[in-house]
């Protein structure tokens, strides 16, 4: 359930401005949805974990909150990353 640090790097890598960037928006957001993605299979198979239904809830609004910014900072660049991750508002 938990994501290794090798694929962190390479979410990093693709969505991040270098190689090394953990905290733009584009990349923070991208390894929320990855986190997001796998909470939900869990929670798939495990229906009355409700703790891990918080932090998904959790999570969840972090990444609105980074989109509404993505958005008001650079509507292309949100435009793009919501393309290319699936997420639709």
């Amino acid at each position: 359930m938990n994501i290794t640090s090798e694929e962190k790097k390479e979410i990093f890598s693709k969505f991040g401005k270098s190689g090394e960037d953990t905290g733009s928006p584009e990349a923070q957001i991208a390894l929320f949805t990855e986190r997001i993605n796998r909470l939900t299979d869990h929670l798939k198979s495990h229906k009355k974990d409700h703790s891990t239904r918080l932090g998904l809830l959790r999570l969840v609004g972090k990444r609105r909150r980074l989109l509404n910014y993505l958005m008001d900072k650079d509507i292309e660049g949100y435009r793009k990353l919501i393309k290319e991750l699936g997420i639709r508002k």
